[in-house]
């Protein structure tokens, strides 16, 4: 997507939660390349969806080391944190697929909402009090509940917490265990609420690599029956640029939504997928919808907008590039099918 301009940091060791997933992954690669002078440490359980094949460019990078270890454990958390004594921990770890919610809600609860529990209290006993190490916690527009089709609203950073699904309630559980951690302790915090994102390295449970994948397979796409529900999409690298730009700019003990304002219904992203592709739009097949299964979500990113930031890659480039890279890295996401919990 061209050359990532170089810039200045504010922090010399950043220390990042489930960095060998989708995104944690690709914000530890942009963060090395960014900021030459950082150091990156990564904390990854790898469940089922870490994978560190996604990291092999940079774990011999002297500026980068990785632990596995969960976020959920305190000992193991205030262990690494007083070793490394980062001036900045940003939270990527999350169980994140609705449909895997459905199966196994409690996992979700432990992972996203008392993990983030864990890990701040974790922090707040490490953290020198004079020089308090800041947290910044990556969340969901999902927190926000859904939109009608027809509405011209949008979720600001102001909305109410509306969750429907048990992944978005353990989501929206730990942006009130941070703000807790601001306003009872001081603890700087921020948090960003991101729209879908998209990009390569994405585990084939997501609806992107499960359509790229199953159309170069020639297996059906399964649509949801509401195939006029919609989602916004932003490509992981604005994504980063964006969690970057919140790490220099933004105010602690606020929040901003990270989104591109492109929306696709699911039917339409199943047609762009498969014209990229070459593929006849008849090998789409219908399935039910799964249960809590929103309508739409968009986001105002004007808060974040006024700092900086905007998206750089477009919908059309993004998306073709995305769907290349899973035609032609077969040899990456072949071995992951086995452990996909994808229901689509």
């Amino acid at each position: 997507m061209g050359a990532i301009p170089i810039a200045a940091s504010m922090y010399k060791t950043v220390l990042i939660t489930g960095g060998a997933g989708f995104i944690g992954s690709h914000f530890a690669r942009y963060y090395l390349e960014t900021h030459p002078k950082s150091k990156i440490i990564n904390i990854d359980i790898l469940g089922y969806a870490g994978n560190l094949e996604n990291l092999r460019d940079i774990e011999k990078n002297p500026r980068y080391k990785f632990y596995q270890a969960d976020i959920g454990d305190f000992q193991a958390m205030s262990r690494i944190l007083k070793k490394e004594k980062p001036e900045v921990v940003v939270n990527f770890a999350a169980e994140s697929d609705n449909n895997k919610a459905i199966s196994s809600p409690i996992d979700f609860a432990r992972t996203n909402a008392l993990g983030t529990a864990v890990l701040l209290e974790a922090i707040r006993q490490s953290s020198p009090q004079a020089h308090p190490t800041r947290f910044h916690h990556i969340s969901t527009c999902e927190v926000f509940g859904q939109l009608p089709l027809d509405s011209k609203s949008t979720f600001s950073e102001q909305s109410p917490f509306e969750p429907r699904t048990p992944y978005n309630a353990s989501k929206a559980a730990a942006n009130h265990i941070v703000n807790s951690y601001f306003c009872t302790f001081g603890l700087p915090v921020t948090i960003s609420h991101a729209c879908n994102n998209y990009g390569s390295h994405q585990f084939p449970e997501k609806v992107i690599p499960v359509f790229a994948v199953r159309a170069l397979q020639g297996s059906p796409l399964p649509v949801f029956k509401s195939s006029g529900n919609k989602r916004e999409w932003i490509h992981v690298l604005d994504h980063c640029r964006g969690i970057d730009l919140v790490l220099k700019k933004g105010r602690i003990g606020e929040s901003y939504n990270v989104g591109s304002g492109v929306e696709k219904t699911i039917d339409q992203l199943a047609d762009n997928i498969l014209e990229i592709l070459g593929k006849e739009r008849s090998i789409k097949k219908i399935v039910p919808d799964r249960p809590g299964h929103d309508t739409r979500y968009l986001l105002n990113s004007s808060k974040i907008r006024k700092l900086g930031w905007k998206p750089q890659i477009e919908w059309e480039s993004g998306l073709r590039e995305t769907v290349e890279w899973y035609k032609n890295n077969s040899k990456w996401w072949k071995p992951l099918l086995k452990k996909s919990h994808s229901k689509r």
